[in-house]
């Protein structure tokens, strides 16, 4: 059975769900379970014909100006990018198991751009949640596993920036040592 590849994800929108709103920028790090990268996907996207921003989302986006800025850089046809994103995918060398914080959020929006504009996804159902994983390592309920509770050795230095493809690397790097960690990096 070919091998599990972790795809760590992030995702920036211009409100709370997809159709209404946007997915601004999609970012997306390969990872095999002993942390090592196979490969990264980023791309911006541009606004939904019909959508529009919510005005929550955007008094949000209003504290992370430069964030906003990147990922509203040379955006590109959603159909396009995410016909592009599934060729990637299906390149890698294993089965590939969405992995994101949180999971809920960051799938739902991949999974519905996937159906609408390639109407499959190659990762299935398959969404794991950072957070819950944590979760089950430290024995703590859900809500007290953020970053700055987690073991120093799992947290690494890079902060959430926002910016989609550098918060997947950050967060793959995460999870790649609570693989360790939980010895299934071998």
């Amino acid at each position: 059975m070919p091998a599990e590849i972790y795809v760590s994800t992030d995702v920036e929108a211009d409100g709370p769900i997809p159709g209404p709103h946007s997915l601004l920028s999609l970012g997306s790090v390969a990872l095999r379970a002993d942390g090592a990268t196979l490969g990264e996907f980023a791309a911006n996207l541009a606004p939904l014909p019909g959508a529009s921003p919510h005005p929550r989302t955007m008094l949000w986006w209003a504290s992370y100006p430069e964030a906003l800025a990147a990922a509203r850089t040379a955006p590109e046809d959603p159909a396009a990018v995410m016909r592009r994103y599934v060729a990637w995918l299906r390149d890698l060398p294993g089965r590939v198991v969405f992995v994101g914080q949180p999971a809920a959020f960051d799938f739902a929006w991949v999974y519905w751009y996937l159906m609408r504009f390639v109407g499959d996804s190659p990762f299935g159902h398959s969404a794991l949640d950072v957070k819950t994983y944590a979760m089950a390592l430290v024995k703590k309920p859900y809500r007290e596993c953020v970053k700055d509770a987690l073991p120093v050795d799992w947290r690494g230095e890079a902060a959430n920036t926002h910016v989609a493809i550098e918060d997947a690397r950050a967060q793959g790097a995460v999870f790649a040592r609570m693989l360790r960690a939980n010895g299934a990096a071998t």
